[in-house]
């Protein structure tokens, strides 16, 4: 079981390529792929999100890659002769507005000028560098999922704690099931006999309703859910991809839960099915930091 929030850093140095991958990963549906890199690796983008989809399924991925060639052939120096252009335009225009003015552009001051000189790392369709970004990226990946896997095990086993508190309900709302139409035909012939006084009772009615009530809050096949519910849960919590597995089992249990509620017509059984409720949530939210 993978938590989706984790944090993973690889690195390559070698041959005079210094190359940095960080991966930050946070609660997301869906997965969803961010990548940061200088503009010389927009060719090796779609490679990036390839690798992190074969590690992620759900959740949202920061990845942010740094570049530094120290090799000889590191970069290249080349002009922008659109903004080389603008510039010089721009002096003649502020000559003609202010003749007065010293005119002092020279090529030194030019290649000042932002953006007229640009250095370009040489990355797109280098081997080498590809080769670095792909363990820097893979490496970053290995200590991202150890890290996701710490923590999905601390889910699991909280969320398992808590479904042995389920369990421990069901068995409490099972045992006390039972005893709820007894309860309600006994009552109702108290009060029979304390409105009819001397006059005798129909028992053949009061059993006739005692019998349509019994079936009105009968709760064994919701109760039978539930126990396949805890099974099936514990059972997906051993796999690793089960964040929509469990997603699902929690509506479910869910579901059950309230109609046992609704039928309910007992405070034991009440209470017992909102404290059920109640850890269901607890284990929903758990579920939505899986992926």
């Amino acid at each position: 079981m993978f938590s989706m929030t984790g944090y993973g850093k690889g690195e390559y140095k070698e041959g005079g390529i210094e190359l940095t991958v960080e991966i930050k990963t946070v609660n997301n549906r869906y997965l969803d792929v961010s990548v940061k890199s200088p503009k010389s690796f927009n060719a090796y983008e779609e490679a990036v999100r390839s690798l992190v989809r074969g590690s992620l399924s759900r959740g949202h991925a920061d990845v942010f890659v740094g570049f530094n060639d120290r090799r000889e052939q590191a970069g290249r120096l080349t002009v922008d002769e659109n903004a080389a252009r603008a510039y010089v335009q721009a002096a003649e225009r502020l000559k003609e507005l202010f003749p007065g003015i010293a005119d002092d552009l020279t090529l030194t001051a030019l290649l000042r000028g932002a953006d007229v000189i640009r250095t370009e790392e040489d990355a797109a369709d280098d081997e080498q560098v590809f080769a670095a970004l792909t363990a820097a990226l893979s490496a970053a990946l290995e200590k991202l999922n150890a890290m996701r896997a710490r923590e999905g095990e601390k889910l699991a086993a909280d969320m398992l704690a808590r479904m042995d508190t389920i369990e421990t309900l069901v068995g409490e709302i099972a045992a006390r099931a039972p005893c709820v139409a007894e309860n309600y035909r006994a009552k109702l012939f108290e009060r029979m006999r304390e409105v009819l006084a001397d006059a005798p009772v129909d028992e053949a009615r009061l059993l006739s309703e005692a019998a349509v009530f019994a079936d009105k809050c009968n709760i064994d096949e919701e109760l039978t859910r539930l126990r396949s519910h805890i099974s099936q849960f514990r059972a997906v919590c051993r796999e690793e991809r089960v964040g929509r597995k469990l997603d699902f089992l929690v509506q479910e249990f869910n579901r059950e839960a309230n109609t046992v509620c609704s039928k309910s017509n007992d405070l034991a059984v009440t209470n017992a099915a909102l404290a059920l409720k109640n850890e269901i949530e607890k284990i929903r939210e758990q579920v939505q930091n899986i992926e």
